[in-house]
């Protein structure tokens, strides 16, 4: 059995909140950091359109064990829609393929408003990333295949019209769960009000625990990195959020020397004394102030499911 091959770049481990530039993918995004900080390994909790901005989480080395949980987390968007134009993109990027004439007045907006808030159902964008008999849902649109995507249901906490600066337009502020498409949104109202609508703008403004207020712009990061030299410990300390700052949702454990060795191990733990949770379901053990292992409890133990590998 051959050896794994050694990991080039630094063991940095921890999250970077990018501001995601306009016309930039997520994927370019992510190699961009993962090069500033010379890192092994790195992932994102979240696609964002190149034709979008904002809050982009980058999981560098042991953080990305975490992606599922903040990706599991409610995202919050302010989007701008056009009135009188559906797109074969439900944005600017596709062709308009349906026009009308109506503008829906600011209290008709309003009042459609609670129809697509709570559990709703909601059918994807045939731009999407869904995969259909293992082909992306964008590939087959964009050859010119007909995609046709089931409705699914998802969670829209709260769905605000912030402001109509014009007929043709309105701005929108939208908390929602996993799975939301807020391009679909767009498009399902302006049919709902009588019209046809796509998005001009989209910027997310939080993903799980990760709020605008920590996103970092990556001309910031660039120059932060030029300003540096060739100190990536200095970078790693003023620009990276801890691994377990995702896991901010679900309860921490604290473990013994003795315990945490079992959880290294991938061996379970029975969690006893009188200050012993009495919940089951995620959690996280941590030893001397640095996070062991995610896992679930159950039936009073605690069972690793992925195990971290973090140095004091």
């Amino acid at each position: 059995m051959g050896r794994r091959g050694k990991q080039h770049g630094n063991k940095v481990d921890g999250w970077v909140v990018l501001d995601k530039p306009l016309g930039m993918t997520s994927t370019e995004a992510v190699a961009r950091v993962k090069r500033l900080f010379n890192a092994q390994k790195a992932g994102h909790a979240g696609t964002l359109d190149p034709l979008a901005s904002g809050c982009l989480p980058i999981a560098l080395g042991e953080a990305t064990k975490t992606v599922s949980y903040v990706m599991d987390g409610r995202k919050v968007y302010r989007f701008v829609v056009r009135w009188g134009e559906e797109t074969a993109t439900d944005d600017t990027e596709g062709p308009v393929i349906e026009t009308s004439d109506v503008r829906p007045a600011r209290a008709e907006i309003e009042a459609v408003i609670p129809e697509f808030t709570g559990h709703i159902l909601q059918i994807p964008p045939a731009y999407s990333a869904i995969k259909i008999a293992g082909e992306r849902a964008y590939d087959l649109a964009r050859e010119g295949e007909t995609v046709e995507l089931e409705a699914r249901e998802i969670v829209v906490h709260r769905l605000d019209l912030a402001e109509c600066p014009d007929e043709n337009t309105a701005v929108f502020l939208a908390e929602c769960g996993k799975g939301t498409y807020v391009r679909a949104l767009a498009r399902d109202m302006g049919r709902r009000l009588g019209t046809r609508g796509h998005i001009v703008g989209l910027r997310r403004l939080m993903v799980g625990p990760f709020s605008e207020d920590l996103m970092i712009p990556l001309e910031e990061l660039n120059e932060m990195r030029h300003n540096l030299d060739a100190a990536d410990g200095l970078l790693a300390a003023s620009a990276l959020r801890s691994v377990e700052t995702a896991l901010d949702g679900i309860p921490a454990l604290l473990m013994t020397d003795r315990d945490a060795a079992r959880l290294k191990r991938g061996q379970a733990v029975i969690l006893r004394g009188r200050d012993a949770p009495v919940i089951s379901g995620p959690a996280y053990a941590i030893f001397d102030g640095l996070p062991v292992a995610l896992g679930e409890i159950d039936q009073g133990a605690f069972n690793p499911k992925r195990v971290f590998n973090l140095a004091g």
